[in-house]
C-alpha cells in the first residue's frame, strides 16, 4: 500500500458540495491499495501512521506521534498514487488494485483505525472529491508498505 501524509491544521474532503470527513489538527492520509495488498498490509500502515513520531513536543522537535498529540485522522483514497509515467506524458494507473480490492482495502483502513483512534474520518471512495488543507510545516511524508 502506498500512502502519503500531510500535517496539517485542518482538512476536509467534499463530494457534491456536501462535506464528507473533517478534522482539525492532524494528519491528511491519502491511500492507494495496490495488486495483491492484504488487509494486515492495511494494518500494518494505520499502526505506522497512528505512531509516526512527526509532531512537535515542548522543545520544537518532532518527537509526538498521532495518537499522542489528539490529533485527526482523514482518510482518502487517491488510486492516483500509483500512477506511473515513465512510458509516456499520459499516467498508466495499472499499478492500483482493482477497484472492488481498492474499496474493501480502503473501508479496512477506516474500520481498523477507528478501532484504535477517536477521531477518524473519511471520504468516498471512487467519487469525484474536492480535499482542502492547510498543510503544516508543511511536513508531508510518503509511506509505503509491503
Amino acid at each position: 500500500m502506498i500512502a502519503i501524509l500531510q500535517r496539517v491544521r485542518h482538512a476536509e474532503v467534499e463530494v457534491a458540495g456536501q462535506i464528507m470527513g473533517a478534522i482539525g489538527p492532524g494528519l491528511l492520509m491519502l491511500v492507494c491499495a495496490e495488486p495483491g495488498d492484504s488487509e494486515a498490509q492495511a494494518e500494518k500502515l494505520i499502526n505506522k501512521v497512528l505512531k509516526l513520531r512527526i509532531f512537535g513536543d515542548a522543545a520544537g522537535k518532532m518527537n509526538l506521534s498521532l495518537q499522542d498529540v489528539g490529533g485527526g485522522l482523514l482518510i482518502v483514497s487517491q488510486f492516483t498514487l500509483a500512477a506511473d509515467c515513465s512510458g509516456g506524458n499520459r499516467p498508466s494507473f495499472t499499478g492500483a488494485a482493482r477497484p472492488e480490492a481498492g474499496q474493501r482495502l480502503y473501508d479496512h483502513c477506516l474500520n481498523y483505525a477507528r478501532g484504535l483512534h477517536p477521531v477518524v474520518a473519511g471520504g468516498e471512495f471512487g467519487a469525484d472529491m474536492q480535499v482542502s488543507l492547510l498543510n503544516d510545516g508543511p511536513v508531508t511524508i510518503p509511506l509505503r508498505v509491503n
